[in-house]
């Protein structure tokens, strides 16, 4: 993963129904809890949290 990256973010983090689309925008490595991501989304709201908040996207994602 790396800055720029298009993601998912989970539901846990964003407290929506479905994973949600995000780019990286910061990735910092926090010697207490570890690597520690920033996404925004397309609408401007940033999300950030530990790493296993985050999953690659593999595929391209239709939104209506």
């Amino acid at each position: 993963m790396k800055v720029g990256d298009k993601i998912l973010i989970s539901p846990d983090l964003t407290r929506l129904a479905d994973w949600v689309v995000g780019t990286v925008i910061e990735l910092e490595n926090n010697p207490f809890v570890g690597m520690v991501v920033s996404a925004e989304t397309e609408d401007g709201d940033v999300f950030f949290g530990q790493k296993d908040l985050f999953k690659p996207q593999t595929e391209e994602v239709c939104l209506p």
